[in-house]
């Protein structure tokens, strides 16, 4: 049964639109409700032809720290097509085409809080060529092994919630090991 809308409005701050709403809730009591509305994103696990994944240690202003993540953006323009940004983002962040292209499928990352949804890929047979960041991105490129990227995940280092959705995905649509 879903919750029905009195009254709603929505800020835009920057990039995100914040969205509150009034909602009488099933049991007849009403409720104020906010929440962020996003973009969709994709997030790619690029994969080489050893096996080993491209992953990036990025830097993240809203934590102050560098984080272990895959490849991953925002779809813009809305109504693109989720493989074609993932191949653009892929392309641009690490400097790298995928001849093979595996969809994941999609997740809500937060769905008490956002409307995000981001599309998950993996990618193979992989070809260097040009990164091209933009301005605001400060990315260091890492070949891990996948033991080596499944420690990190073990050991909370790699705390991308969309890598490790594509990571996940990715170990129980193919069992690779």
């Amino acid at each position: 049964m879903t919750w029905d809308i009195k009254e709603s409005s929505t800020n835009k701050v920057d990039r995100f639109k914040v969205t509150v709403d009034k909602v009488i809730l099933p049991n007849k009591e009403e409720k104020t409700f906010s929440y962020l509305d996003f973009a969709k994103g994709v997030c790619i696990l690029p994969i080489t032809k050893d096996h080993e994944v491209v992953c990036l240690k990025q830097y993240r202003h809203a934590i102050k720290d560098w984080q272990w993540e895959l490849p991953a953006g925002t779809i813009e323009p809305e109504g693109s097509s989720p493989l074609e940004i993932a191949k653009k983002e892929l392309e641009e962040e690490t400097g790298y085409v995928a001849e093979h292209w595996l969809d994941l499928g999609s997740f809500y990352p937060s769905p008490g809080s956002t409307t995000e949804e981001i599309s998950l890929f993996a990618a193979a047979g992989l070809t260097k060529a040009e990164q091209k960041l933009e301005n605001s991105e400060q990315i260091e490129l890492h070949t891990l092994t996948m033991e080596e990227l499944k420690n990190l995940v073990a050991e909370g280092t790699f705390k991308h919630g969309a890598g490790l959705a594509a990571i996940l995905r990715y170990k129980f649509m193919t069992d690779d090991q």
